[in-house]
């Protein structure tokens, strides 16, 4: 039986060289912005905050904020 994932939220463990479906989905969402980013188009993420991010430079603003506290 498959299950369909199409239109649904996946859960992923990201690590260093990619990541790893936890619970099957199509996509994320971007923990700054909260727009979608479709499995395919993911590039970006934080492995030690575990986040997803839709572009490079909201992932450098995201890093930028953890170091200042924000």
């Amino acid at each position: 039986m498959l299950i369909a994932s199409r239109n649904r939220l996946a859960q992923l463990q990201y690590g260093p060289n990619g990541f790893r479906i936890l619970s099957p989905g199509d996509h994320v969402l971007c923990a700054v912005t909260g727009a979608a980013i479709g499995l395919d188009e993911l590039r970006y993420w934080s492995v030690s905050r575990q986040e997803p991010y839709a572009s490079a430079a909201i992932s450098v603003q995201a890093a930028l904020d953890d170091a200042r506290g924000a």
